[in-house]
């Protein structure tokens, strides 16, 4: 750490080679040796650049210094509204719960690095992904004649509504933000002429949380089959003894 000070020091005028230095804190390439030391290394130096709205990356193992939101310093900032709900818990279908997992994760790396629009939008494909298929595992008749590849978001909210599945407060709230997630398309974000920020983003979030919640309250409960008795056997009945014949 005193070395990485040294250098850092030396170069605070400079900040092309300032940047190499940072860069070269997060090679894994310098920690061959001890490699979990990585993960500590750019954590501690992140806790530092927030400050100067940078913090480091190595996706694919490539450090790189992008910008971010300095007030991801406050504590109050840190991140948004965990989810109290497992995905595994809502779908049976493992491998779209990891899918779904990951858009998850995506969204938390586009609120980190202010990327506000694109976490909404990620935040809408969760919203449609989770309900297309919690739908189509409690009850696909709902859909009628429409394919699950072809429902909109809209008609989702609203089927979960009226199953009960989800709370009136909570199906207003998703309407809201299925309006945000269409500024996938330039045009609408144009339409609506508002760009969403870190205050919009902040209240979008907590509404996945809900969903999420009132889709694990409402999840139908499995019923225990009861243990089948083994059939009892009659217990013969000793048959009287025979006198012994006399020779």
């Amino acid at each position: 750490m005193e070395w990485t000070l040294a250098r850092l020091n030396e170069r605070r005028e400079e900040p092309t080679e300032l940047e190499r230095v940072l860069l070269r804190l997060a090679d894994p390439r310098e920690y061959l040796d001890e490699p979990d030391q990585l993960p500590a290394v750019v954590s501690a130096v992140n806790a530092f650049l927030v400050y100067e709205g940078a913090r480091l990356e190595n996706p694919g193992g490539r450090p790189r210094l992008v910008a971010c939101d300095p007030s991801l310093a406050h504590p109050g900032s840190q991140g948004p509204a965990e989810l109290s709900a497992a995905m595994t818990d809502l779908i049976s279908d493992r491998k779209m719960a990891a899918l779904l997992q990951h858009r998850l994760d995506e969204a938390r790396t586009c609120y980190a690095n202010g990327a506000h629009v694109a976490a909404i939008i990620m935040l809408g494909s969760l919203l449609e992904g989770v309900m297309v298929h919690v739908v189509r595992e409690r009850d696909a008749s709902r859909l009628g004649s429409t394919s699950a590849d072809r429902v909109t978001l809209d008609t989702l909210i609203k089927t979960c509504h009226d199953a009960g599945w989800i709370g009136a407060d909570v199906e207003r709230f998703c309407h809201e933000l299925r309006k945000y997630r269409n500024f996938v398309h330039p045009r609408a974000e144009i339409r609506e002429a508002h760009t969403p920020d870190r205050d919009t983003l902040d209240m979008c979030w907590p509404v996945v949380n809900a969903v999420l919640n009132d889709l694990a309250a409402s999840q139908p409960k499995t019923a225990t089959p009861k243990p089948t008795a083994a059939p009892v056997r009659p217990v013969p009945r000793p048959s009287p003894a025979r006198p012994a014949r006399r020779p």
